[in-house]
């Protein structure tokens, strides 16, 4: 019994010390901006940052240096902060890391986020050769042209599963694609640049129309275009709110471990509560046979006076 305790109280004592020791790494924050990654000069974006429901502090770093530091306004009730901008520019543009706090440790850096800033030069023209209405297999360029000249060009499919694609030259460069399918139906814009994070105004929408496979005759693309208005909404993808993978497997391995101690805690309850009554049982018998040897003995003794 003593051997079996000792078993079971160096195995809690285990367990909690690993819990501690793991709970010395927090896992990494996520970061996303909203409306998008790509936002017009002058307009609105906020950068969210997300780390987990013990953070107490969260700071926004740009450019490797500290921007903005800001504590959560319901500790324990929420895992994440926004940090505004509220006038997109040139110099707000750049690469954006957070990082948040528990205790007195500090996560490790997020992925980077790129904010780029759009409409700082002059529009470019987007064209696409042989024609815009192709058949599934063919092959097509885009040539995005800007006369002003720039050193880099990016191309990019309006949806929310769209990566923009980058090419350089002086004054225009060329995006070929193909063999083409279905998929590439859509709307395609351009822009120019000087730096990755530095664009010059969209150009005007090009539609890719791509007659399909065998009982597929329409041109019709399978995606909403905007007409007129540019909608940074629409451009490319939003990047949108979702659960880190690690900081659920982060939780869920503290529950799985604190469910263990639990369970060994309890363990250890019952088996001392056992080795108690274990105990008790000869002292009970012992008080009993002592109990019957007085009664005998007073017997005897009132047998004797009469």
């Amino acid at each position: 019994m003593p051997s079996t305790l000792a078993a079971l109280l160096f195995l809690g004592l285990s367990l909690s010390q690993r819990t501690s020791t793991q709970k010395q790494t927090l896992s990494k924050p996520v970061i996303w901006a909203k409306p998008s990654f790509m936002i017009p000069k002058g307009t609105l974006v906020i950068i969210w940052c997300q780390g987990t429901h013990e953070a107490v502090e969260y700071q926004l770093h740009f450019e490797g240096g500290l921007s903005a530091f800001k504590r959560p306004e319901s500790p324990g009730m929420v895992n994440r902060v926004k940090f505004p901008i509220p006038s997109m520019t040139s110099q707000t543009a750049g690469q954006y890391r957070c990082f948040y706090r528990s205790g007195e440790l500090w996560s490790e850096p997020s992925d980077p986020l790129d904010l780029v800033v759009t409409g700082l030069y002059d529009t470019p023209t987007l064209s696409v050769q042989p024609r815009p209405e192709v058949t599934s297999g063919e092959n097509v360029t885009f040539c995005c042209r800007l006369e002003t000249a720039t050193s880099t060009f990016f191309l990019l499919k309006e949806g929310r599963s769209s990566r923009p694609q980058r090419r350089y030259g002086n004054i225009q460069a060329e995006f070929p694609m193909g063999p083409v399918s279905t998929a590439h139906r859509g709307t395609y814009r351009c822009f120019g640049s000087y730096n990755k994070h530095t664009w010059s105004f969209p150009s005007e929408p090009v539609k890719l129309l791509v007659e399909g496979d065998a009982g597929d005759t329409t041109f019709a693309p399978t995606e909403h275009t905007s007409s007129g208005h540019w909608d940074s909404y629409m451009l490319t993808t939003e990047t949108q709110f979702q659960e880190d993978p690690v900081l659920w497997d982060h939780n869920a391995q503290n529950l799985l471990r604190i469910g263990l101690v639990f369970l060994v805690l309890v363990a250890l309850v019952w088996l001392l509560v056992e080795d108690w009554l274990y105990r008790k049982k000869p002292q009970d018998r012992a008080s009993r046979a002592s109990s019957q040897e007085c009664r005998r003995r007073f017997r005897t003794q009132r047998a004797l006076e009469e």
